[in-house]
């Protein structure tokens, strides 16, 4: 009876679990550092949030490798949508 309490237990409340979701933040900002070694934030979810953070203090934006989300798009320097894999 034990058994089957506990079976239903696991059940009961592994049926309200989740699905995982996908890691939102495409773009990663890399930071110089000016020779001292530099830091990366990885928390943008576009590349204009990106490029505004790292203007100004040095550093570039580059793809997050552990975005595991859908493909995105992103802006052309003209302001224009364009396909970002």
């Amino acid at each position: 009876m034990r058994v089957l309490f506990i079976a239903l237990f696991v059940i009961a409340t592994g049926s309200f679990a989740e699905p995982a979701k996908a890691d939102p933040y495409r773009w990663c900002a890399v930071y110089s550092g000016g020779g001292h070694g530099g830091g990366t934030n990885c928390y943008f979810v576009t590349l204009r949030q990106c490029q505004e953070t790292v203007s100004g203090i040095g550093g570039f934006c580059r793809p997050n490798p552990f975005y595991t989300g859908r493909k995105v798009y992103g802006e052309d320097a003209r302001g224009r949508d364009r396909f970002v894999r």
